[in-house]
Formats: structure tokens, C-alpha cells, sequence
């Protein structure tokens, strides 16, 4: 942001088209023509008067695009880098940073599979880029931030041992410097605006909390948030320009995601106290009439995997007054991705469904993201398999509680966490009394088929492709489809009409097969939505109807833990 700075968000912003070249990017800006974003994709201002942001033309290949906002000159080749290899154009280039004179840009450059990434550097006015991260193997590396100095950048990166930590990069020498070595999910993100620190985020089993790293002193402090999940905000920055505020996202199981502000301690004759401060609220996102009192926080758990590879970690939601008389249902509810991983935050369904009456475990299975490279990539070329045995074995583990009834358990997810639960139903039928796979997919030859190149290129490099000949018995055995005669338990279907990763018919295809085969699914269709329910009526509507289908199909105990309203 410029320098009318945060009050810019109460003027009138003015709209003006960037070039004849861009026909289709407007640039948002203030007075001061300041441009705040870019409609294609992301953008950020240089302070040499233009503009860089990913030129959105391709789905699944984003060159970096940097415009002289004065002379109007395009310099489209500036991150333009062509690609080698077995798989059409399967890199992804990701715009992170500019130095603070606006010389210089940063950029990671992914590779469709997710196994391997690059930073490279590059000069604005010459569009020439030098690769800063030269390596041998797979490895990931992801620029955070430059020095306020333009000589280093704060970078995450997997190199140093399989699991993401934060690192110094000296630009001139290439040389790495670890501030972190531990055995979570480490992500950098800022400098202070004096340079002399720096932040990054822990995420540890699913709780995330912010440090900041004195570099001349060498220590180390997290700073006194609440539990959760916590994120710097900001663009740029998250500081205030004397780096004695810090603008944070907190989200909790008890309340969804709100803004905060952490005010360090100050003094008269040094430094302001990075390790010592006070957090205030600025928004409050809960509906009115709606108490954080009445949300549940989960407990964290650990079992091993059937196969005995792996420690698989779980969230547990108990209702509140329930009673532990083994006659109550229970929710596996699995995420999707599957690089993502169920955390410590405020989860609408999974709240719903728990003040409905309904246990829910929520398993991070094999493949991931949390903890460490090699378990992400367990489930490469085995999706549907291994990761399906970790999300049964969710379903061991919450029967030995002692709360839950082994002929009530149900198996819930969206997107992956659709396909994972249509999976489960037809490959361990036996198991579940109802289903709720929400937008899933169920055929592997018509989902690569049909996706958008982006994602086709995932798909291909990380299950196979059905076009060769030693790829076509995997896919045919993990696609739900052509196993729906193994169903048993009701499923309550929901899809997206305008959904580009999984179509409707792939929902309406179980449907229907279920029916044929005299078996019982019902379908809804939000004709207006796509990849998920932005809209909150459509939210709203499918929670209630998936607690009316199961409540019908497995009825909680009553145990007066409804929210009334």
C-alpha cells in the first residue's frame, strides 16, 4: 500500500485501464495513483512507477508481467522462463516480493507435481532473472520477503531436512543461512521495517503461532496469542511504519477468522519489544446472537496407521453433556486437497454438526501438508489407498472411546475428502450407516479428462495417466464408480453447477447408479455455485439438509446439546 496508507480504504477508489496491451486488467487505485490491486491475478507496485503481476492467460502457466504505468511499455518477458520436460508447460511461476527500490523482483517458479521449486531473482529494467537456489533432487523453495537492504531474502524451504523451515538467502553468494531445523511446517514471512528481525509461523500439529527472530542477537521468541491458528496480515508488510504494530489474522475453533492488532512494548531508549505486547481485536465475526461459548474445541489426538508406516494425527469434537454410553453417532470427516490438512480453526459444518449431537473425528491422513515432505508425498500414485486405510483407521479409534455405537458412524468430506468418502463407502461398506461426499469425484478417466490444464497436470504427474497402458488398473480401481454395487449405507449427494474440478455429473452419475442398482442416494444441485457454497443462503441450506438427512438416517441421542435459536 502507498502512501496514503491504511486510510486509503475509506476514499473512493477510481478505476483506469492499464494499457492497450491489457484490455482486460484494470488497476484499483487512490488519488495518488497508487495502485492498491489488479483484476487478472496479483499485482504490486514498484517504486519506480509500474506495476508487476502475473498475467493470467494461461490456466496453468503464469508468466510475470512488469508495465511502466507512465509510458505504458510492456515488458512481458521479464519472468517469460519457457519449460523443458515430458509435461506440457507443468511449471507455475509465483510473483513473492520486490526490493525496496523496485529494481529488483523475486519469484518461485513450482512444478506441477509439487515435489520441486525454485527462486529466482530479476532485474525489472532489464528483465534478465538468475536462478538463486541452484540444486540437485527435489526440493521446494518459496521466497518470503526481501531485506529492507535488497541483499537478502527471508525463503521457506524443505532443502535442509524434509520438512519446510526459514532461511537467510545472501542474493550475491547464494548461500543459505537456517534460522529454523525443526520438524514442522516453518513458513518466513516478514522483515521488521528496520531489518534487524524477522517473523515466521509455526504450524505444530495444527495449531500455528508467530515468532520473531532477532538476527544480531540470534534469539528466538513466540509471541502471546491466542490458540489457533494465527497469520501476519498485510501485503507488503504486516508492521506499521515505526514497526510498533503488527496487523494478525486469528482463527480459532471458537470463533472464525478476525482481524487483530499486536502492539509491542515500547521505550524511550531502544528498540521496541517484539517479545512483550498486547494483542486488540478489530473485527468480530461472529454472527450476532451466536456465542463462541457455545463451540466446541477439539481435542488432538494421535494413532498409529493400519499399516504401521505412521503416526496419524486427528481432531475430536465431543458434544457438550453427552454421555459416554457407546450409543452415539460419529462423523469421520475428511479434508480435502489432499495437500492440505484439518487445523486448529473454526470449522461451520463440523460445529453444526457437533451441536446437532454428532462426535467428529478429523483425520490429517498420509499426503498431508503439516508434517514434512515425505509424508506428503506418501500418497503419490496411491491416492485412494494408503490415505483411505489412515481414514478407517479414524474410524477404529473413535469407536474405542466409549461414546460412539459402531452401527452409527459416518463417513463426510468435500472436494478430495468427497472422492475419500466415496472411496470408503464402496471399499468398506460394511462400516458406515450413511455417507456425505459434498462436490466429489468418483472417476479418475473423466476427471483428467475434463479438469482445467492446471490441475490435469497434478493429476497426471501424481496419479497417472490414462492414456498409458500401466497407469489404467490404478485408476480403474481407485474410481468409486465402478464399485457403487458395493454400497450399503444412504448417501446425501451435494455438487456445484458450475463446477470445473468436479462436474455435477460426476454426483449425478452416483446417483442415478445407486438408484439403478435399488439403493438409496439423494442428490442436491446449487445450479448457482461451483467448487464448494460461497454463497452463505446456499451454505446455510445444505448444512440443514445435511442434518435433516442424518438425523433421519442416524439419530443423535438427545442429549440437549442443540443450539437453540
Amino acid at each position: 500500500m502507498g502512501p496514503g496508507g491504511p486510510d486509503l480504504l475509506t476514499r473512493m477508489p477510481w478505476f483506469r485501464q492499464l494499457a492497450p496491451a491489457h484490455p482486460d486488467g484494470w488497476l484499483v487505485a487512490d488519488r495518488s495513483g497508487d495502485p492498491l490491486a489488479f483484476s487478472e491475478s496479483y499485482a504490486f507496485c514498484l517504486p519506480t512507477g509500474g506495476y508487476v503481476g502475473h498475467q493470467n492467460k494461461s490456466i496453468y502457466h503464469f508468466p510475470l508481467t512488469a508495465l511502466n504505468l507512465e509510458t505504458g511499455v510492456d515488458n512481458s518477458l521479464l519472468l517469460h522462463v519457457p519449460f523443458k520436460g515430458e509435461l506440457p508447460r507443468p511449471k507455475t511461476n509465483y510473483s513473492e516480493g520486490q526490493s525496496a527500490d523496485g529494481k529488483q523482483v523475486a519469484y518461485s517458479q513450482h512444478h506441477a507435481a509439487g515435489k520441486d521449486s525454485n527462486i529466482s531473482v530479476a532485474d525489472v529494467e532489464t528483465a534478465k532473472s538468475v536462478k538463486v537456489t541452484e540444486h540437485t533432487g527435489e526440493q521446494h523453495y518459496t521466497v518470503n520477503d526481501f531485506s529492507p537492504d535488497g541483499k537478502h531474502l527471508l525463503i521457506t524451504s524443505d532443502a535442509a531436512n524434509g520438512y519446510s523451515n526459514v532461511g537467510l538467502l545472501d542474493i550475491a553468494t547464494k548461500k543459505i543461512d537456517w534460522l529454523t531445523h525443526d520438524k514442522w511446517e516453518i513458513d518466513g514471512r516478514h522483515f521488521t521495517p528496520d531489518g534487524r528481525s524477522v517473523l515466521w509461523e509455526a504450524n505444530v500439529d495444527g495449531n500455528t503461532d508467530i515468532y520473531v527472530h532477532n538476527l544480531t542477537t540470534g534469539k528466538t521468541h513466540s509471541l502471546p496469542l491466542p490458540k489457533g491458528v494465527n497469520s501476519p496480515g498485510g501485503a507488503a508488510t504486516a508492521f506499521s511504519h515505526d514497526g510498533n504494530r503488527m496487523l494478525y489474522y486469528h482463527n480459532g475453533p471458537n470463533a472464525p477468522n478476525d482481524l487483530w492488532i499486536y502492539e509491542t512494548t515500547s521505550y524511550s531508549n531502544r528498540a521496541p519489544d517484539m517479545a512483550t505486547g498486547k494483542s486488540i481485536p478489530v473485527t468480530h465475526s461472529l454472527v450476532a446472537g451466536v456465542k463462541s461459548d457455545d463451540m466446541v474445541e477439539p481435542q488432538l489426538v494421535h494413532y498409529p496407521s493400519r499399516d504401521g508406516k505412521w503416526q496419524i494425527s486427528a481432531f475430536v469434537y465431543v458434544p457438550y453433556n453427552i454421555p459416554r454410553n457407546a450409543k452415539n453417532p460419529a462423523i469421520v470427516y475428511v479434508h480435502g486437497g489432499p495437500t492440505s490438512q484439518t487445523v486448529n480453526s473454526f470449522n461451520r459444518i463440523v460445529q453444526y454438526m457437533v451441536n446437532q449431537g454428532y462426535l467428529v473425528i478429523a483425520p490429517n491422513y498420509r499426503g498431508s501438508t503439516g508434517y514434512g515432505k515425505e509424508f506428503q508425498e506418501a500418497n503419490f500414485k496411491d491416492m485412494g489407498g494408503g490415505d483411505l486405510q489412515d481414514t478407517l483407521a479414524a474410524a477404529d479409534w473413535i469407536q474405542k472411546t466409549g461414546y460412539v455405537d459402531p452401527k452409527k458412524l459416518i463417513i463426510m468430506g468435500a472436494s478430495y475428502g468427497g472422492y475419500m468418502s466415496m472411496m470408503a463407502v464402496t471399499k468398506a461398506p460394511e462400516i458406515w450407516a450413511a455417507g456425505v461426499p459434498i462436490v466429489p469425484f468418483v472417476n479418475w478417466f473423466t476427471e483428467i479428462e475434463n479438469e482445467d490444464p492446471s490441475l490435469q497436470q497434478w493429476d497426471l504427474a501424481t496419479m497417472g495417466d490414462p492414456k498409458k497402458e500401466e497407469d489404467k488398473a490404478l485408476l480403474h480401481d481407485r474410481s468409486p464408480i465402478f464399485f457403487v454395487d458395493k454400497i450399503k449405507a444412504p448417501l446425501f449427494l451435494l455438487a456445484g453447477g458450475h463446477d470445473p474440478r468436479c462436474p455435477k455429473s460426476e454426483a449425478q452419475q452416483v446417483a442415478d447408479a445407486i438408484k439403478k442398482n435399488g439403493g438409496e442416494a439423494d442428490l442436491k444441485i446449487y445450479e448457482n455455485e461451483g467448487h464448494g457454497f460461497a454463497r452463505v443462503e446456499n451454505q446455510i441450506d445444505a448444512y440443514r439438509r445435511v442434518a435433516e438427512f442424518l438425523k433421519a438416517k442416524v439419530p443423535p441421542q438427545d442429549c440437549s446439546c442443540a443450539v437453540e435459536p
